[in-house]
C-alpha cells in the first residue's frame, strides 16, 4: 500500500495537518517540528502532494470554498450566500483570500480539488454541506489536508472540525410549534436525505410525534431530491388524500415556495387549509405569499464561525478538532395558523 500523509504523521507524532504544512514549509510550524516531520517522511519514502515550496507560500493565505455538486441549484439558494458573506467578512478582517469550487458532480470538484492540492494553492477549504459518502471529504481527510465542514461529519468525527445548528433540535422545535398551534396530522417535505441535515430535522420530527404520542405515518413523509418545477405527483397525493394534513414542515424555503405553489394550483388556502412552517429565514420566506413562518439557522453567522476556526487551525497547528453549534429560533409569519381539529380558528 501506498505510504499516506497519516502514516507520516503517526511516525513523527504529530497531525496530518501539520505534516502537510512541513510539505508547503509553512512558518507557523517550527524547525525542530519540520526536521523531524521530513525525517519521517524520507524514513517511509513518503513524497509529498505539493510543488515547490515557493509557490506554497505565494498562495498561503487563500482559503477554498466548496458548494455541494449541482447543476444550478446550490448557485440559486440563498443560503450558500449568506454563508459565503460571513466567510469572506471575516477573511477580509484577516487579510485571507477565498476561492470558490464549484462542480455538476462530486467527480468535477474533486479534480479542482486535487489540482489545488498539487499546486498547494490553499491552506485549507471550507465545506458547505455535509453529506453521506462523500469522495471529496474522504480525499481531504486521507491527505491530511486542514478542511471545515459546516454540518455534522458523517465519520471520522473527533478529527473534524466542524460548524453546526442542532438540527435535530431544530426540527423538533419546528414540529412543536405546529403541534402547539393544534395540528396534529403534521407532514414532513425534505429535500435529499444523503445531506445530513435533512436526516436530522426528520429525526426533530420524529421525536416531537413521539412526545406527543402521535402515531407516525411513512405516508405524510416525503423526499424531494430536486426542487419540483414541474406539477409533483408526490405531492399532489399528499395534499389531495382524504386524511391530508393540515400542516406540513418543509426542510427548505425553497421547497416551501414549491408547496406554496402547488396548493396554489389544487386550490388549497395558506394557512386556511394548510399551515407550512420552513427552514432558512431566506429572503424568499419574507417575499412569498403569504410569508412563511421558518427557522433561521443564522446562516451568515455559520460562515462567520467556519472561516475563525479555519483561520485558527491555519496559524496555530495541532489545535483539537472543534465543534462549534450555531444557535437558531423559529420566526412566525402568516404561513401558519391554529387549528381545533379540522377547523381552523
Amino acid at each position: 500500500m501506498p505510504v499516506t500523509i497519516k502514516d507520516v504523521a503517526a511516525l513523527a507524532g504529530v497531525s496530518p495537518s501539520t505534516v502537510s504544512r512541513t510539505c508547503k514549509d509553512h512558518p507557523s510550524i517550527s524547525r525542530q517540528t519540520k526536521e523531524k516531520v521530513r525525517q519521517a517522511m524520507e524514513q517511509l519514502g513518503y513524497e509529498p502532494n505539493f510543488q515547490a515550496s515557493s509557490l506554497a507560500t505565494q498562495n498561503s493565505r487563500t482559503i477554498g470554498i466548496i458548494l455541494p455538486p449541482s447543476q444550478k441549484e446550490a448557485y440559486e439558494n440563498s443560503f450558500y450566500l449568506e454563508v459565503i458573506r460571513g466567510i469572506s467578512q471575516y477573511c477580509n478582517q484577516k487579510q485571507y483570500i477565498n476561492t470558490v469550487i464549484t462542480g455538476q458532480n462530486e467527480e468535477e470538484i474533486l479534480a479542482a480539488v486535487k489540482i489545488m492540492a498539487k499546486k498547494g494553492q490553499a491552506e485549507g477549504h471550507i465545506v458547505l454541506y455535509s453529506k453521506e459518502q462523500d469522495p471529496v471529504i474522504d480525499y481531504l481527510y486521507d491527505e491530511g489536508l486542514l478542511y471545515v465542514l459546516i454540518g455534522k461529519a458523517y465519520r471520522n468525527v473527533n478529527q473534524t472540525i466542524y460548524v453546526d445548528n442542532d438540527n435535530v433540535l431544530a426540527g423538533r422545535e419546528a414540529a412543536d410549534y405546529l403541534f402547539g398551534l393544534g395540528h396534529r396530522r403534521i407532514a414532513y417535505l425534505s429535500g435529499d436525505h444523503s445531506l445530513l441535515f435533512n436526516k436530522d430535522r426528520k429525526s426533530g420530527y420524529l421525536l416531537s410525534l413521539a412526545e406527543h404520542q402521535v402515531p407516525f405515518r411513512p405516508d405524510l413523509c416525503i423526499e424531494a431530491p430536486e426542487v419540483p418545477e414541474e406539477r409533483n405527483l408526490a405531492l399532489e397525493t399528499l395534499l389531495t388524500a382524504q386524511d391530508r394534513p393540515t400542516a406540513v414542515l418543509v426542510s427548505d424555503d425553497i421547497l416551501a415556495m414549491a408547496l406554496e405553489k402547488t396548493c396554489a394550483e389544487l386550490g388549497i388556502s395558506i394557512p386556511g387549509d394548510l399551515s407550512i412552517i420552513s427552514f432558512n429565514n431566506s429572503l424568499f420566506a419574507r417575499l412569498t405569499y403569504p410569508p412563511l413562518t421558518s427557522m433561521d439557522i443564522n446562516s451568515f453567522q455559520l460562515g462567520i464561525e467556519a472561516a475563525s476556526q479555519m483561520i485558527s487551525h491555519i496559524e496555530t497547528p495541532d489545535l483539537m478538532a472543534t465543534k462549534t453549534i450555531v444557535p437558531h429560533h423559529i420566526v412566525a409569519r402568516e404561513s401558519c395558523k391554529a387549528v381545533i381539529g379540522e377547523t381552523c380558528v
